[in-house]
């Protein structure tokens, strides 16, 4: 990309704003060291962050397909470890709701 290609760039909270790469580049120039190691340990950070998150998945991935492959429902799973995370208060409350709905709807 050439120093003289334009870009829209959003700032958090503010417009959108047209720039070229040269300006940007310029802009960085003008962060103090400070302010230039902070991000680039942030990128970092994130990127690493991004790695982790990417393997986790391959591995959720993996386990499913092993329950899959044992003939258990990975829907039904699914839905069992969304409510082992909830509070057990919230659960309760949930389920009751579920309950009224489905009464109230002739199901029951």
């Amino acid at each position: 990309m050439s120093d003289e290609t334009h870009v829209r760039i959003s700032t958090p909270g503010g417009p959108s704003v047209d720039t070229t790469v040269g300006a940007m580049r310029a802009a960085a120039d003008r962060l103090s060291p400070t302010a230039n190691g902070q991000l680039k340990s942030l990128i970092e950070r994130i990127e690493r962050l991004e790695e982790d998150r990417a393997a986790v998945m391959a591995d959720l991935k993996e386990v499913y397909a092993e329950a899959k492959g044992n003939g258990f429902d990975v829907k039904i799973i699914r839905k069992v470890v969304r409510i082992r995370k909830m509070d057990r208060a919230k659960r309760q409350e949930e389920e009751a709701l579920i309950d009224l709905y489905l009464s109230a709807s002739g199901e029951v």
